[in-house]
């Protein structure tokens, strides 16, 4: 029991409240910083959205921790609040407005933290009588090998970008080949290969023997994206080897190859979250201020079919009214320059009500308080009627 005393007020101390501020301005001034470097995806990623900052040595694999991250620090803070409610805590009709708000501020940053870890936001880009079952992420790509058959459904095999950038050779049961990595670029640019030219072509198969590939240093523009790629070897499990092919973020299309008679397709392309319900563009509108070309109102009437609940109606989505269905959040985001197709936000927030309910609780908490408070005070200064 003392053991767990000692460990409660060392977890509750004002002290250990001030170092996690400290460092919370600390790791937010560092990442400030870093922008500049490094851009503001990937420093939301190495000093926000992770447990610990590393530092790793430029052309090198060895890494060291050197701070908290942001996930650290917000879980610190939520423990030392905990552990302050639990020690401090006092069922008295006085402290009940207390109470609430440090609950609503345990709240408050518990659903911050589940945010920042389970949030996903992605985009959906649908043209005009066509129809979406996914979204697309914004920064993460994935490979994405498709076996080609008779049947209307793609038996895919997706594997994440981060899976080609730690190199090796990759094993996956669905497949009759492996894929060996043997280059990866985070950023790059191609370039056509023309017969005065004396770039060496990026692989021996595909698209790959036309094209030189260029690393290029990571972009810090919000405007701009990495254009990741990566040479695969292609090596069957029986038979002769496929070659080297190159895969790219830039190459719009997919390219074929035959394994064992079983025709493949291979892309390196946004990662995708598929839905269990599809949406359809019907119309896009888009108006703009009289005499102008700036944007006055863009809507997108869109029909949501999903045959597992029996759903099938129509939306109207524009903005600042967005449609909810099944956890995800679909917002107007942008248009292709022909207005005839539109860009929809995907978030998925398991944790969206919580700052509504934070916020609740802290203004009961508050209300409460400052009422009780001031009927104190109207007792104390009431003035006793004359005899």
């Amino acid at each position: 029991m003392k053991m767990f005393c000692r460990m409660l007020d060392a977890l509750c101390s004002l002290r250990l409240t001030m170092v996690c501020l400290a460092a919370a301005f600390i790791l937010v001034f560092a990442g400030t910083l870093a922008q500049v470097r490094f851009g503001l995806y990937f420093v939301q990623e190495a000093y926000f959205q992770s447990w610990i900052v590393w530092w790793q040595a430029a052309g090198g694999n060895f890494r060291i921790p050197v701070f908290p991250g942001g996930h650290a620090i917000g879980a610190m803070l939520l423990v030392n609040l905990v552990a302050a409610h639990i020690r401090m805590f006092a069922w008295t009709w006085e402290k009940v407005g207390t109470q609430l708000t440090h609950f609503g501020l345990i709240v408050m940053l518990a659903g911050g933290l589940a945010t920042d870890m389970l949030s996903v936001e992605s985009y959906m880009r649908i043209r005009e009588g066509e129809a979406r079952n996914y979204s697309e992420d914004k920064v993460d790509m994935e490979l994405a090998v498709v076996e080609l058959g008779d049947s209307e459904f793609e038996q895919v095999t997706a594997v994440p970008g981060a899976r080609l950038a730690a190199g090796g050779t990759i094993d996956h049961d669905s497949l009759p080949f492996r894929l060996a990595v043997r280059g990866f670029y985070p950023n790059s640019r191609l370039q056509m290969i023309t017969q005065q030219g004396a770039a060496v072509p990026a692989a021996s198969m595909g698209t790959g023997q036309r094209v030189a590939v260029k690393s290029m240093p990571r972009t810090t523009k919000l405007d701009e994206r990495d254009v990741m790629s990566a040479v695969l070897e292609i090596i069957p499990r029986k038979g002769a080897e496929l070659g080297t092919w190159l895969v790219s973020d830039s190459l719009a299309a997919a390219q074929q190859f035959e394994v064992g008679g079983r025709r493949f397709t291979i892309q390196l392309r946004p990662m995708r979250h598929y839905k269990p319900y599809s949406i359809k563009l019907l119309e896009f509108t888009h108006e703009t201020y009289p005499g102008t070309q700036i944007p006055k109102n863009f809507s997108s009437k869109v029909m949501l079919d999903d045959p597992g609940l029996n759903e099938n109606r129509q939306v109207l989505i524009y903005m600042n009214h967005p449609l909810r269905y099944r956890g995800e959040t679909y917002y107007q985001s942008g248009y292709d320059r022909d207005n005839s197709g539109t860009v929809l936000q995907v978030v998925r927030n398991p944790s969206w009500q919580t700052p509504y309910i934070a916020c609740l609780l802290v203004s009961l908490g508050l209300i409460y308080q400052f009422t009780l408070h001031l009927a104190r005070f109207v007792r104390r200064n009431k003035v006793s009627p004359a005899p």
